[in-house]
């Protein structure tokens, strides 16, 4: 598994209108049990990364850490990216076990 394969993927998932980004954004997601998935860049700041992880502890929502900011919204087609989160559970699923699968090599 490679990054550009979760990236290609992350980018389909934005086509098909099922992420969210912004740091506001996703907490209020998480908040609404709206998001799958949280996805924070690796370059995020620490404070955005625990504010992140804590939520989505507190509300049993997965995240993970891939990707730098220029990736992640390179992905997405957009500008730097720190937070992407995702709203549909098949997405979701997918991305978790690309990522996890990642991880492992």
């Amino acid at each position: 598994m490679t990054t550009d394969q979760i990236f290609n993927f992350l980018g389909l998932a934005m086509r098909a209108g099922k992420v969210k980004t912004g740091e506001s954004v996703i907490v209020n997601e998480i908040k609404k049990r709206n998001l799958k998935l949280a996805i924070i860049a690796t370059d995020a700041s620490s404070n955005t990364t625990k504010l992140i992880k804590d939520k989505c502890n507190s509300y049993k929502v997965p995240v993970r850490v891939i990707g730098t900011r220029n990736e992640l919204g390179i992905a997405l087609g957009k500008g730097e990216r720190v937070n992407v989160g995702i709203t549909d559970p098949g997405f979701a699923k997918k991305l978790l076990s690309m990522i996890d699968e990642y991880h492992k090599e």
